[in-house]
């Protein structure tokens, strides 16, 4: 794929701005509400995403793997900005070298459930992006049974181009 390195950090980018949307909206649950369960569960999802492609990146070699681990409980809603801002900041710098050969290199990998595999990084990539939509529509999920309306985090909203 011709420009596919550029390809990727658009798609993180989006992402980028999708976390933070959803960081605001949990920040808007009220108080009273916080002590329901699936607040807790969206809080940890997206600390789930904050610490999944921090392993990749551990992966990669390109940083330690998280502290927590990747599947956090009981994540507090005040480490999320810590969480999202240091992994926003590695990934951007990760992307920031990435060319269009490195997407198609292939590499391997200790998986954390089933042993060791090959793949590219660009399929690695793809992963990261679909695992971040798949988990934004979970939180949605629980910011509307909290009450809360979600953020419109889909791509093609974040990426449209009015015309005149």
């Amino acid at each position: 794929m011709a420009d596919a390195s550029a390809y990727f950090r658009r798609l993180f980018e989006h992402e980028q701005v999708a976390h933070g949307l959803l960081l605001a909206a949990l920040e808007a649950v009220p108080a009273e509400r916080r002590i329901a369960p699936p607040f807790q569960q969206a809080v940890d999802l997206l600390a789930h995403l904050a610490g999944a492609r921090r392993m990749w990146l551990a992966r990669l070699g390109f940083a330690p793997a998280p502290a927590g681990g990747f599947d956090p409980k009981g994540t507090e809603l005040a480490a999320l900005p810590g969480l999202l801002s240091e992994m926003h900041a590695l990934w951007t710098r990760y992307l920031a070298g990435l060319t269009d050969a490195d997407v198609e290199r292939p590499f391997e990998y200790q998986s954390s459930d089933a042993g060791r595999f090959r793949n590219t990084l660009g399929e690695v990539l793809t992963q990261l992006h679909g695992h971040s939509c798949h988990h934004r529509g979970q939180i949605a999920l629980h910011l509307r049974g909290l009450g809360q309306k979600p953020p419109i985090t889909d791509f093609i909203f974040w990426a449209r181009v009015p015309v005149p």
